[in-house]
This record gives structure tokens, sequence and C-alpha cells, in this order.
């Protein structure tokens, strides 16, 4: 049996507090002060989206979180209670309380004596498991996107993306099964999500170069800043990232005054922009992008060679390179190869730059530029994606 609780508690670290026994008849579960109290602080940007996604403020989030779980831990003990009649329970998040369903109309009165709500329906919770394992035998059309459990409806929910002959095939094959199966039209299939990170590889039709760093435009499109030299005359191209999945089209290219940066516009979903620089199986988190002195320390990130360090030494250098000059650009004592370029540079959590070129390599000592990145920031008119 497929064994599942009340209420989804979203944030295991609040949620330590210890499993409650069936209440005395006539008792109602509530969340005391005395209880939420236990609960760390919310951090601020968990209070922000508490509030942004669901309307609730710190007390009232940490209210309904000692809610959840106390709902839980009593729909645990009365699914021992009701056995083969136990037909599943939920939390409901306008009373405050567990939703406990039962197949045995006699057993009702007792659930709302134990201070939970109850319902009747007519399918246990493991006749509606058994249904479901079933389904998972049956031979799939593409437009079959998942199925599940729903038991605040007392049904398996199969979801498809259209009315294809083959979609209804699979539907009546599902029904004939048990008539608690219905369908649930989706306007897509599900994908894998993948995080923007500076650092990692991506390829296009001229280069084969490194992730800068996460922005988005004045209209809020997310856009990703890398090396200009890597997108030259291929604007309108594919770019795909490290596992092959296109980013979206090359956007813009410049090389010479002001910089070597161009953009990859993100139009493909399944890439999540993020504040986020590649270290190791770990990343580093981009806060801003205070620009370092000269002196100071300095570090890279770089799809063929990773990370590498050194320090500032001189600003605003012009440099002539072998495809045409840049200017203002700054000067380092890191090494860097091909495939670096369009790198992250960082201090601490603090973004500096993108990697432009440089002499010598890694094995044997070399030396790099870098394009300071507000430089191409306000040249290209975004906004850096940071963390926090």
């Amino acid at each position: 049996m497929k064994r599942r609780t009340a209420g989804a508690v979203l944030f295991a670290a609040l949620c330590v507090v210890a499993v409650a026994s069936v209440p005395a008849a006539g008792s109602t579960v509530s969340a005391s002060p005395a209880h939420f109290s236990k609960y760390p602080a919310i951090s601020p940007d968990l209070a922000t989206a508490l509030r942004r996604d669901l309307g609730l403020d710190p007390e009232k989030a940490k209210t309904r979180f000692a809610q959840q779980v106390q709902a839980a831990a009593l729909a645990d003990s009365l699914r021992g209670v009701l056995g083969a009649a136990f037909g599943g329970s939920w939390f409901d998040a306008t009373t405050g309380k567990a939703v406990v369903a039962t197949t045995d109309p006699a057993r009702a009165g007792q659930l709302v004596a134990a201070g939970a709500e109850a319902k009747v329906v007519r399918y246990s919770e493991g006749a509606l498991d058994a249904v479901q394992n079933q389904v998972d035998r049956l031979r799939l059309p593409s437009s079959v996107t998942g199925w599940y459990v729903d038991l605040p409806t007392n049904s398996v929910v199969v979801e498809v993306t259209d009315d294809s002959a083959a979609t209804k095939a699979f539907l009546a094959s599902a029904r004939a099964l048990s008539s608690s199966v219905r369908s649930v039209t989706r306007p897509a299939k599900p994908q894998l999500m993948f995080d923007l990170r500076g650092g990692d590889p991506w390829t296009g039709s001229n280069y084969r170069c490194s992730l800068g760093f996460s922005a988005r435009n004045n209209m809020g499109r997310p856009i990703v800043i890398t090396a200009g030299h890597c997108t030259a005359g291929a604007v309108g191209a594919p770019a795909n990232g490290f596992n092959e999945v296109m980013i979206g089209p090359i956007s813009s290219s410049h090389f010479g005054d002001g910089g070597d940066y161009g953009t990859i516009t993100v139009a493909n979903n399944q890439w999540v922009p993020r504040g986020l620089v590649v270290d190791g199986a770990d990343t580093v988190a981009v806060k801003g992008s205070t620009e370092s002195a000269v002196g100071a320390a300095v570090c890279r990130s770089g799809s063929i060679t990773g990370w590498h360090c050194g320090t500032v030494q001189a600003k605003d250098q012009t440099v002539v390179f072998s495809s045409g000059t840049v200017t203002g650009l700054t000067k380092t004592d890191v090494c860097a190869e091909p495939g670096d370029s369009g790198g992250p540079w960082m201090t601490d959590d603090q973004a500096q730059g993108l990697t432009t070129g440089g002499v010598g390599g890694c094995t044997n000592g070399g030396m790099s530029y870098f394009t300071p990145i507000n430089r191409a920031l306000n040249a290209l008119g975004l906004r850096l994606v940071t963390e926090g």
C-alpha cells in the first residue's frame, strides 16, 4: 500500500514534533502559541514567498505548519483505528484540521469525536492504491502524462494532453479497472528543469564556450550573458546547454569598444535562470556585482579548467587581439584556456566579469582579461539575477 499523510508538510526542518496520540472524545486540534513556538524563526526569503504565494505572514505560517503536523499525527492514529475502512486523509487549511475519510458511515461520529473532520467515501485508500498499481502496468500512449490517487475526490486521476484515439483507448482500459478512474486534460507534458549556472559549457554553431551570468531585461525576460566573440556571426542561431538541450537563440554580440559580451535569450522554459556559479559538485551564490579594486583577489570559473584565482592587476585596459581591439578590459594574473571564454569572475559572492582571453594556459602559467560585468549589464540594459 502506498502510505500517505494528512497534508503536505512543506518544510521538514520546521516539523520536529512528537507524534500525538488520538485525542479524547470532544477534544479539538489547535495550534497553540506554546506549540508553534518550538519552530525556528522563518527566514526573510521564506517569509516573502509565504506572503506572496499563500498570503501568510510569519505568525500565520507558523500556526499553519503546527496545525499541519498535528493533523498528520491525528490522521495517522486514526488510520490504525479504521483499518480497512480508512479512506485516506488530507489537511483542510480553512479549519486547520485533518479530514479523515472512511467507507463505514457508522465510524464518522468516532472521527469527529477524535477531533477530525469526517467524510464518508465509496472507496478505501487501499482500493484506490490497488487501482493505481494496475494502471501502472497498462501500455502508455505519449499523450498520458501521469496518474495519481486523489483522496479528496476519492478517485484515481489520469492526466492526458489530448483526446486522440490512443488516449481514449487507454482511458477505456483504465476505467475498466474501476469506476474510480477519471481523467484530467493538461496543456502540455511535464519537462525536466535545469539551472542556468555560470561556468557551465554551452555550444553553438561557432564555439564551445562557458556561460557567464543570468540576467533579465526591462521586461523581465531571462537572458544569459557570455563572451561576445563566442556569439559573433551567430545571432539568431540556437545555443545549447551542457546537456545539449536548447537554451534559446543567440541574441547579441559585441566585441570591441567597451568590452567583449554577448547574450543568449532564454526561450526554453526548461531552463531556470539562477544566480549561481558552478563549483564542482556544488555552487557559489551570486549576491551582487560590487567591483573589486586593483590588487584584490579574484577567481574565475570556466567549463574547461574550472576555478582559478589570482589578483586584479589593471583596469580599463585596451587589448589588441588577432581578431580585433577591445577596450575597457580588466587585467589579471589568472590563467585561462580556450572554452573558458564567457565564464564568470567572482570576488567572494560578488560578480566581477566575463572571461575574454589571455596568454598561456593553466598548465604552464598564464594571464587573462575579463570584461567587467557592470559594464556589460549597463550596455545591454540588463539586471543581474542574484540569489537571496
